[in-house]
């Protein structure tokens, strides 16, 4: 991965936070990230596919629901940002972290995803 691209990919709010979110959670559904985000699955989707276009996320499929986490092979430079910038950045969350602790009935990794609603 370029500096330059993972550096365009973290200049837009949304694909930051999803970023800081499945840095912390280590994994996300999609489901998670429209509920923490307030933002539409659409919208959600679209910054889910240039981030694993970008060599950023991977995905993992279970049943018809995808998870995301960051690819195993990012380079560790880029993983290191990543975890400086959610450690000196917690505040940046808090928001997010409330709408996801309050999603209810969070999906297992095991069982059906996306049964609860925001």
């Amino acid at each position: 991965m370029q500096p330059l691209a993972l550096f365009k990919a973290l200049s837009d709010d949304t694909r930051l936070r999803i970023l800081l979110l499945i840095v912390q959670e280590q994994e996300l559904c999609v489901c998670e990230l429209t509920c923490a985000l307030g933002l539409s699955q659409p919208k959600i989707s679209r910054h889910l596919a240039l981030l694993r276009q970008l060599g950023i996320l991977s995905d993992r499929r279970q049943g018809q629901w995808v998870f995301y986490q960051l690819h195993p092979e990012l380079d560790d430079w880029a993983q290191t940002i990543l975890q400086h910038t959610l450690s000196a950045n917690q505040n940046l969350l808090t928001h997010n972290q409330q709408q996801l602790a309050q999603m209810g009935d969070r999906p297992e990794r095991s069982s059906q995803c996306c049964i609860a609603s925001c």
